[in-house]
C-alpha cells in the first residue's frame, strides 16, 4: 500500500478556488462565504495529516532514521506535509481578506449591515463584525468623537438631501425634523451621512 500516490492534481484545487473567488471579485466587494468549499479543504487537511502520520509511523516501525531516510515513504510524507501547509495558508488568506473587507464595511456602512450583505457572512463573521463595531463604538464614546463621519474633509458643513424612504421624526441638534419619503432637506453633513450610508437618503444635486 502506498497511500501517498493519490495523484497530486486532486489536492490544492479546492483551496486555490477560494482564492480565485477573492481575486475575481471587484475591489471592496464581498462574496458569499463559501462554506462548502471551505469545509472540503478542512477535510482534505485532515486527510493529509492522517497520511503524513501514517508514513512517519511506518518509517519509525522499520527503525529508519526519519532525518536521513530518503525512501518513497519519506517523499510521500513531504508531499503531504507541503500540501497541508499550502492548504492552511490558503484558508488563512481567505479568512484574513474577508476579515479586512468586513472591517471596512463598518466604516462605509455603519453598525447595521443591509440584509443582502448579512446573508454573505457566516456565523463567526457576523460575530466578528459585531465585536469590531462594538470596539469602535466604545473607543468613540471614550473620545466623545464620531470617527465615522467626514472621512473626506467636506467643502461645506451642510448638504441638501432627498429622503428615499420614510424615516420618521428625527432629532437633529436642538430641533426635530420629519424625514418623509421624497422630501428635501438642508441639513448638516454629519447628520445625513448615517442615513446616506444605509441607503435611506441621498445627496440632492440640482
Amino acid at each position: 500500500m502506498k497511500p501517498h500516490k493519490f495523484g497530486l492534481k486532486m489536492y490544492g484545487r479546492r483551496a486555490s478556488q477560494l482564492l480565485r473567488e477573492l481575486a475575481s471579485c471587484e475591489a471592496g466587494q464581498l462574496t458569499a462565504y463559501n462554506n462548502e468549499t471551505f469545509e472540503q479543504v478542512i477535510k482534505e487537511c485532515k486527510e493529509h495529516n492522517l497520511q503524513l502520520q501514517t508514513l512517519i509511523r511506518k518509517n519509525e516501525e522499520a527503525n529508519l532514521d526519519i532525518q536521513t531516510t530518503r525512501n518513497e515513504d519519506h517523499f510521500g510524507a513531504v508531499i503531504h506535509h507541503l500540501s497541508l501547509t499550502r492548504n492552511k495558508r490558503c484558508l488563512m488568506a481567505y479568512m484574513y481578506n474577508r476579515a479586512e473587507l468586513i472591517q471596512s464595511l463598518r466604516w462605509k456602512i455603519g453598525p447595521v449591515l443591509p440584509q443582502e450583505i448579512q446573508e454573505k457572512l457566516n456565523y463567526s463573521e457576523e460575530g466578528y463584525f459585531k465585536n469590531h463595531s462594538a470596539a469602535i463604538e466604545s473607543y468613540m464614546s471614550e473620545l466623545d468623537l464620531d470617527l465615522t463621519v467626514d472621512m473626506v474633509p467636506p467643502k461645506d458643513p451642510y448638504i441638501r438631501v432627498k429622503v428615499l424612504e420614510d424615516i420618521g421624526e428625527v432629532c437633529m441638534g436642538d430641533h426635530t425634523i420629519s424625514l418623509t419619503q421624497h422630501s428635501l432637506h438642508f441639513i448638516k453633513r454629519t447628520d445625513s451621512e448615517p442615513f446616506i450610508s444605509q441607503g435611506l437618503m441621498e445627496e440632492f444635486l440640482e
